[in-house]
C-alpha cells in the first residue's frame, strides 16, 4: 500500500499551515485513494446503528433491563470519551520522530491538520467503520459479558455524536449560543497551538488531565 505523503519526520519541522480548499492525495492507487474519502453520514448511521441493534438484542434477550441499561450505556458514553481524548493525544498526535511514523501521523491525522475543510475525511471509510465496531463488539463482549451490549450502545452512540460534532465545527459557521464553546475549543487545536485541546465532543478530559487552552492561547 503505498502512500504520497512527503512529510518532515521530525517534530523540529516546521508545522503544517492548514489549507481551506482541496484535498490531499493519500495513496497512488486509485482504488484506495477514492476509498479514503466518505460522506459523514455513512459512518455515523453505522455506529447509531450498532448501538441501536445492541440495545435491541440486549433488552429482547434479557441481557438489558431498566435502570441497569441506562447504567451501561452512560458508562459506555463516559468511557467512549476517555478513550476519544486517549487517541487524539497519544495515537493522532504521535511524534513524527521516524520516516514511519511521519507517514502514519500524517495518513491518520496529519492530513486533517493541513486541510481541516476537507469534508469527506472528517471520519473513516465505511469499510473501516464496519471493521472497528465489529473490533468493539468482541473486545466488549470478551471483557464485559453480557454488559458488552449496553456499554457497546452508549460507547458507539458517543462515537457517532464525536463524528457529528467534529462535521458541525469544521463545515459549519459557530452557533451564537452555548454551543459556540465546541467550536472554540476546537479552533485552539487547530490554528493555535496542536498541544492543548484535545477534546472534541467533550472538553472534560482536557479539564482533568491539565490540557484546556489558557487565557493567553485564547487572546494570541
Amino acid at each position: 500500500m503505498n502512500t504520497v505523503t512527503d512529510r518532515p519526520a521530525t517534530p523540529a519541522a516546521a508545522p503544517v499551515r492548514p489549507k481551506h480548499k482541496g484535498s490531499a492525495q493519500l495513496f497512488k492507487n486509485p482504488v484506495l485513494e477514492r476509498l479514503s474519502h466518505t460522506h459523514i453520514a455513512l459512518p455515523v448511521s453505522i455506529f447509531v446503528l450498532t448501538a441501536l441493534i445492541s440495545l435491541y438484542y440486549g433488552f429482547t434477550h434479557g441481557f438489558l433491563s431498566g435502570v441497569s441499561a441506562l447504567g451501561l450505556f452512560l458508562g459506555g458514553w463516559f468511557l467512549f470519551s476517555f478513550v476519544e481524548y486517549l487517541v487524539h493525544r497519544y495515537v493522532y498526535h504521535i511524534p513524527a520522530t521516524t520516516p514511519g511514523r511521519a507517514k502514519f501521523q500524517y495518513t491518520m491525522h496529519g492530513v486533517h491538520h493541513e486541510y481541516p475543510k476537507d469534508e469527506t475525511r472528517l471520519a473513516m471509510p465505511p469499510i473501516i467503520t464496519v471493521f472497528v465496531a465489529s473490533l468493539l463488539f468482541f473486545i466488549f463482549r470478551v471483557v464485559f459479558g453480557t454488559w458488552a451490549f449496553g456499554i457497546l450502545a452508549g460507547f458507539t452512540f458517543g462515537y457517532a455524536l464525536y463524528l457529528f460534532v467534529h462535521y458541525a465545527i469544521h463545515v459549519y459557521a459557530p452557533p451564537k449560543n452555548f454551543l459556540k464553546v465546541w467550536w472554540t475549543h476546537h479552533a485552539q487545536h487547530h490554528y493555535r497551538q496542536d498541544e492543548i485541546a484535545f477534546g472534541v465532543s467533550s472538553t472534560l478530559w482536557d479539564h482533568i488531565i491539565g490540557t484546556m487552552p489558557t487565557k493567553r492561547s485564547e487572546q494570541a
